[in-house]
């Protein structure tokens, strides 16, 4: 797909989930699917209600070894669930930045930000492949399932670089995938907004990230779906219904791909 079309087509698919007239996760309620990638219950217990939409593939913040005064920026913030936790950490002395593409996402974060009467978050109306935050100015950048939607990574991980101060690291939650996809799930639209044909090779993300800039890239983390995957998401299953794929062809997809986080840091002068 082009790539103008493409961000049309994930703007238009999470602005559904941020209007709740969407729903990513079939009937399971984000509480659980959160705890279920790593999220504690003093975590989901510590942000507004409404900032945990379900979204994600893993929690980046927990790994992120956040410090107090610290400055985050989180590429694809959605809701702000990651913001808030980050909030928590980094005090009132740190900063957090989301940034996201979609308007109604920033509405419901700003709402969730304004409800829980934080001074420490904010929330930018913007694409993550030209992010709207200065020159070397966060300490950390984190990301959740977010970048495999843009269809120029190379880009995001070169912007992730230039606002990282010297020193600065980076850990991101991403869907990437073992080897190559069939062409017709590469051109389904429910399979790029459900985080699918969007993915990169596991090889060619890590050297997008090097090429970036960023040193000691490296997998902390890494864990594979199941068939669960096809039986209770509605993507999954549009995917499969609409592109009529076969119970074996469906698993063979499903195993393609793994959910990963990632650490890198930019290099100190």
């Amino acid at each position: 797909m082009e790539e103008e079309k493409v961000k049309r087509v994930v703007r238009k698919g999470y602005a559904k989930v941020a209007k709740r007239s969407w729903s990513c996760c079939g009937d399971a309620e984000p509480h659980e699917i959160s705890k279920s990638i790593g999220y504690s219950e003093e975590d989901l217990g510590s942000v507004p209600e409404g900032a945990n939409l379900g979204l994600g593939c893993g929690n980046p913040v927990a790994l992120a070894s956040l410090e107090e005064g610290e400055i985050v920026l989180d590429l694809g913030s959605g809701g702000g669930l990651d913001c808030f936790i980050a909030a928590n950490k980094v005090g009132d002395k740190g900063k957090v930045i989301g940034v996201d593409m979609t308007p109604e996402m920033i509405d419901e974060a700003r709402e969730n930000a304004r409800k829980s009467k934080r001074k420490n978050v904010e929330f930018r109306l913007g694409e993550i492949e030209n992010l709207p935050v200065a020159d070397n100015l966060v300490d950390v950048v984190i990301s959740n399932c977010v970048i495999n939607l843009s269809p120029n990574k190379k880009r995001v991980f070169e912007e992730a670089f230039r606002v990282l101060k010297p020193g600065g690291r980076s850990m991101v939650s991403d869907i990437v995938l073992l080897k190559d996809l069939p062409d017709v799930v590469k051109r389904s639209v429910e399979a790029y907004v459900g985080c699918l044909s969007g993915a990169m090779l596991k090889e060619e993300y890590l050297k997008a990230i090097r090429e970036a800039g960023f040193r000691n890239v490296k997998i902390i983390g890494e864990s594979h779906f199941s068939m669960d995957v096809i039986a209770n998401d509605p993507t999954a299953r549009a995917v499969k219904e609409q592109l009529g794929l076969s119970d074996a062809v469906a698993k063979d997809i499903v195993g393609a791909a793994v959910s990963i986080m990632v650490c890198g840091i930019k290099p100190a002068k």
